[in-house]
């Protein structure tokens, strides 16, 4: 079982991100977006997500990475292809990783959402781990902040349409949110 305490799974590899600041005032945290990410596209070694949410990317390092260079990102978690699970960014504090978006009718999904990346790509399958790790912390997430509703839980692709698809086709939604309700 994850347990989280003032803003930290306990069990999580911490790796503090500067990209995120405080949430607005009085705004419950009612969301989770899950995301996709690997650096470069569909490389699963090294460091370079954490490198890229602390800004210290080598941006020289690959041709993908130019088109990152003045971002500046972060996600709270991050878990890796067998279901490590990294935290970047305290769980109370907004995390830079929806960028425009929209759920329902409230838009600027960074003031009431906790960011999951998945570490992969937005075509690819997704691996057992990651899926367990996966359940297990948005569990606790929905046990710590109760005003998180099962359908509350999203894609990015689902807040930022046309202008994401990650998690993309590669996450199994459905056997997933069957795994979540056990």
């Amino acid at each position: 079982m994850y347990d989280i305490s003032d803003g930290w799974f306990k069990q999580a590899r911490k790796n503090p991100s500067p990209n995120h600041n405080e949430r607005p005032e009085k705004m419950p945290i009612d969301a989770i977006i899950v995301h996709s990410i690997s650096l470069p596209p569909g490389c699963y070694e090294g460091n370079d997500i954490s490198l890229f949410f602390a800004n210290e990317l080598d941006c020289n390092k690959d041709p993908y990475y130019d088109a990152l260079r003045e971002l500046k990102v972060s996600s709270h978690l991050l878990i890796r292809r067998d279901g490590e699970l990294l935290q970047y960014v305290d769980l109370n504090l907004r995390a830079w990783h929806a960028g425009q978006s929209k759920l329902g009718e409230r838009e600027n999904c960074n003031d009431f959402s906790i960011g999951i990346e998945l570490e992969g790509t937005d075509d690819s399958a997704f691996e057992r781990a990651q899926y367990e790790t996966l359940t297990e912390v948005v569990s606790a997430l929905l046990a710590y902040y109760p005003d998180i509703m099962p359908e509350r839980i999203v894609g990015h692709s689902d807040v930022a349409p046309g202008r994401k698809t990650d998690p993309g086709s590669g996450f199994e939604w459905a056997q997933w949110r069957m795994a979540l309700t056990k």
